[in-house]
């Protein structure tokens, strides 16, 4: 059985946001459409599901780094905000968009508030694991191409 750490993380957090949005278990609000994902953006994000890969990116990190808090995630998240004339700065990314995915991911028993912050529960570690799985039976299955 393979584990998160054993697959590539862009292709994971793809695969796991498709699960997330199949399943139902995570639902993307209605503002999600028109909210830019930080201070640091100028424009929305281009996917039209991006809120799930979100979801889906969070509870990798949760998974890897728990427990973390809003703010570590806002960090995280954040990136380069462009000044002008000013030298460019670090801008944390929006807070909302990371209240209502832990919140979501939290009513649908993936993750656990503590005292730290935000932990993966054991149906979150076995949702992952199996995501990682398939990732790798997929691998497997496809023949290697000849150069």
């Amino acid at each position: 059985m393979a584990v998160v750490h054993d697959v590539p993380a862009t292709v994971f957090v793809i695969k796991a946001g498709q699960k997330l949005k199949e399943t139902g278990k995570v639902q993307a609000p209605e503002w999600a459409a028109d909210v830019k994902t930080g201070t640091h953006r100028q424009y929305p994000p281009l996917q039209q599901d991006w809120y799930y890969t979100r979801c889906g990116s969070i509870l990798r990190k949760i998974y890897i780094d728990g427990p973390v808090g809003v703010q570590r995630l806002r960090s995280l998240y954040g990136g380069k905000k462009n000044r002008g004339v000013r030298p460019d700065r670090h801008e944390r990314g929006g807070g909302s968009i990371i209240r209502d995915a832990l919140q979501q991911l939290e009513k649908a028993g993936l993750v656990k508030t503590i005292k730290g912050g935000r932990v993966i529960t054991p149906l979150g570690m076995a949702f992952l694991d199996k995501v990682a799985t398939e990732m790798v039976k997929e691998t497997a299955q496809t023949p290697a191409v000849q150069a």
